[in-house]
């Protein structure tokens, strides 16, 4: 560091040492250099962060058996799932039992391969799939129960109305009908996905999900 003699100037001012030469500037180059280090390491955490949010968000859980609209994972309820798939399986609420005990199967679409949709009038039709207890809930698209004044979103092998032969129609749409209903909220642009858990299914089932009998989803009307 260079030095200048302490002199008193005019008003008795007092110039003091000068610093060395060039150390502001190495100075400010230091600072730039490392605001743009942190930048980097900002963008690559933001990146990083949405592409694993867009992977856990996606339709597919890896392992997909596919019955008519149904779809489960070989991986839900495994202990061989990957932390991706336990992250999705935690998004979607499955809140998933191992696969001797609870099989769950989602469909976002009807029998024809259309996307379920809240203004449109589906029938549910089927017999009791192999397991000592089952469920249909209906979802939204962020996941979680429509709300309806009926409180209404789900049936089970307990609680369901039966034809005569023991086989079981559940109308699921926006307005209200006779017997077996689940309210979808009747927006016409919203879409749904209706889950179907099997407990306590039979060995067959958990050995071979893909060969057992699961309710059609036929779409009669969308009157809005």
């Amino acid at each position: 560091m260079v030095y200048v003699p302490i002199r008193a100037g005019v008003g008795g001012q007092v110039r003091r040492s000068n610093p060395e030469p060039g150390r502001g500037s190495i100075r400010g180059k230091s600072l730039k250099l490392a605001l743009k280090l942190v930048a980097v390491v900002v963008v690559a955490l933001l990146v990083g962060a949405g592409s694993a949010l867009l992977f856990v968000r996606g339709s597919g859980l890896g392992g997909t058996v596919s019955v008519g609209p149904w779809q489960t994972s070989l991986a839900i309820g495994s202990s061989e799932a990957d932390p991706y798939t336990r992250a999705r399986v935690a998004i979607a609420g499955l809140l998933a039992l191992n696969r001797s005990e609870t099989i769950y199967f989602t469909a976002a679409q009807d029998d024809a391969g259309d996307a379920l949709r809240s203004g449109c009038i589906y029938k549910v039709a089927g017999t009791d799939p192999p397991a000592r207890w089952w469920s249909v809930t209906l979802y939204g698209a962020d996941h979680y129960l429509v709300a309806n004044d009926e409180n209404r979103y789900s049936y089970g092998g307990a609680t369901v109305a039966r034809e005569t032969d023991e086989s079981f129609v559940i109308t699921v749409g926006p307005q209200e009908t006779e017997g077996n209903w689940i309210p979808t909220g009747g927006q016409a642009d919203d879409t749904f996905s209706l889950t179907l858990r099997l407990y306590n299914p039979d060995p067959e089932a958990v050995s071979n999900p893909a060969g057992i009998a699961l309710p059609h989803i036929v779409k009669e009307a969308c009157p809005s």
